[in-house]
Formats: structure tokens, C-alpha cells, sequence
């Protein structure tokens, strides 16, 4: 394997120059790459390379197309980002008042392992995932403002207060060792099966953690799977032999997931400003079809529909 040696910014135009790629300013490329890393640019640039050998760009792709994908990937990472923000400060009110209710507001009482499932195969996650929430408690619990005042005037954190040091990821491990008649109570609110909201949840912190690390985001996929929904059929989204082709773990899938999980108005909202990205870079593309990227990113070319469905 070629060992990767550092390149100035020049030497990094010359690279995409060489590589076939259109540059008419090179002051502005050359700022660009500096303000914003040559690598997370570069990392779009398999959308316009040839297929014959996947090392030359597509003849006649710009410097500003590479930059518009860049643009319009942060831009729908930044819409994406706050609304699953929503969905996990909702998430975590309905969990902890779920179990406050039930268990009480003390560490001892909502903590204590016989709250959580009995299942012997679960016996060890339900262990290391009570252990990750005390640690969280010993960690982060004298750093922020709530926390901290229930430690010293009351000895004790209420669930409430506590989920806002737990991060996505522990909430969601927290959701899948609750006993199932818990989870079918939270699950309730949604009118989402709890197996079904399992899934979704990881799926959630999945998409949470490329948003907030501003990893690439448009042609992510997860390991997991969400199930068929109504969405899919509706949509009429073409599949093959392993099924739906769109909207299981890519980014549609979380389009849908949103769907179900935030209220009809942000839902819109968020599906509006998706709409006004993607016509942004409808306009800033010529080389390659709006259709090949959207569906890249695992849009249908109807995707839009579903805001009405």
C-alpha cells in the first residue's frame, strides 16, 4: 500500500487537476481547501468519477460541483442533526417519567438491575449498560449545572435530570434492557411496535454520531435494518431479491424513522428544507442526474411524497 505523504494545498489542486477535474479559480480553490481539509472535499468526489477506472473525473466535472455536494451534504447533516436532537430530548422525557413513575426518582430506586429485564441472555448487557449510566453519574455528574445542584443539596439525581449527561447511544441500550411491558409503554406514545422502536433507536444514535462528528453523511449506511413500513409501499420502492432497495438503512430510512417519531409540523419542516437543499444542488450540478444522487443518498425518486402520506 503507497504510504500517504502530507501535500501542500497546491500540490493538492494539482492532484484534482491531474485527475481530470475543472478548476478556472485557483485563489478561491486554494482557500477553500485550506478552510475546509482537502480530505473531507475529496471525499465526494466518487460521485463523478468515470467507472471505468474510478481515478479520473467525469469530463467537464467543475471544482464548484465537488464543493456544492460538500455544501449540500452539511447543509441536510445540520437539518437531520436537530431534528434527531428532538427526537432524543423527547425520548429521554418519556423514558425517565416512564420509570420515575414506576421506580422512583433516587439512583438506588430507577437503577436497581431487578427493574430491567430478567432474561438470562440479557443478564450481562443489563449489567455493563447499568454500569455505563453509574459511570456517567461518577464522571459527569459534578460537571454540569443540574446534576451537580441535585448532588449537593439533595444526594441524589432524579431520572430527569440524568438523561441530559447520557449520551444517545446509552439511552437507546438503556431502552433495549427494559422490561418489555416498560418498553411497550414508551412505545405506546409513538404507536410503534417495541421491537420495532429498538431498532429505530439504534438506528438514531447511529445517524446522531456521523451528524455530530460531521462525518459523511448523503451515502452512510448502518449495519441494522429497519423493517418494512407502510412508506415503502406506498412509495411504490422498487426492490430486489434481499427486498426495498431504498429505505432500510440508509439515509431514507431515517426520513422515515423521523416520519413516525417527530411531530407532524417539524416533520414538514424538516422535509422542506431537505426539498430546498436539493434544488440548490439540482441547480449547481450538471454532470451527474439529480436522480443518481438522490438515490446514492437512498431516496426514491418520489421521496418527496411522503411528506403527505
Amino acid at each position: 500500500m503507497t504510504e500517504k505523504i502530507f501535500r501542500t494545498i497546491d500540490e493538492q489542486v494539482d492532484i484534482l487537476k491531474r485527475k481530470g477535474l475543472i478548476i478556472d479559480n485557483n485563489e478561491e480553490t486554494r482557500e477553500i481547501l485550506f478552510r475546509e481539509n482537502y480530505f473531507f472535499i475529496s471525499g465526494y468526489r466518487h460521485l463523478f468519477m468515470t467507472k471505468e477506472t474510478g481515478r479520473k473525473f467525469l469530463p467537464g466535472t467543475t471544482f464548484e460541483e465537488l464543493y456544492a455536494t460538500f455544501l449540500f451534504d452539511r447543509a441536510i447533516r445540520n437539518t437531520f442533526f436537530k431534528n434527531i436532537l428532538i427526537v432524543e430530548n423527547n425520548i429521554k422525557s418519556i423514558i425517565s417519567y416512564q420509570l420515575s413513575r414506576k421506580y422512583g426518582f433516587k439512583e438506588k430506586d430507577y437503577l436497581n438491575p431487578q427493574n430491567f429485564s430478567q432474561d438470562s441472555l440479557q443478564s450481562r448487557q443489563v449489567y455493563d449498560v447499568l454500569n455505563k449510566v453509574k459511570r456517567q453519574i461518577r464522571v459527569n455528574g459534578r460537571k454540569h449545572t443540574a446534576t451537580y445542584h441535585y448532588i449537593e443539596n439533595y444526594g441524589y439525581i432524579p431520572l430527569w435530570i440524568l438523561v441530559k449527561v447520557l449520551s444517545f447511544g446509552i439511552m437507546a441500550e438503556f431502552y433495549d434492557i427494559l422490561k418489555d411491558d416498560d418498553k411497550e409503554e414508551i412505545s405506546n406514545f409513538y404507536k410503534i411496535n417495541s421491537e420495532v422502536l429498538d431498532i429505530y433507536l439504534s438506528l438514531l444514535s447511529n445517524f446522531r454520531n456521523v451528524c455530530a462528528h460531521e462525518d459523511i453523511l448523503y451515502d452512510h449506511r448502518t449495519q441494522r435494518v429497519i423493517p418494512n413500513t407502510i412508506f415503502h409501499e406506498k412509495l411504490n420502492i422498487p426492490s430486489d431479491d434481499d427486498g426495498y432497495i431504498y429505505g432500510k438503512n440508509d439515509l431514507f430510512s431515517l426520513v422515515i424513522i423521523l416520519k413516525l417519531m417527530l411531530r407532524k409540523e417539524e416533520f414538514d419542516i424538516m422535509i422542506e428544507e431537505i426539498k430546498r437543499e436539493v434544488e440548490i444542488l439540482d441547480e449547481a450540478i450538471n454532470v451527474v442526474p439529480l436522480d443518481t444522487i438522490l438515490n446514492r443518498i437512498g431516496f426514491p425518486d418520489n421521496w418527496y411524497d411522503i411528506k403527505e402520506m
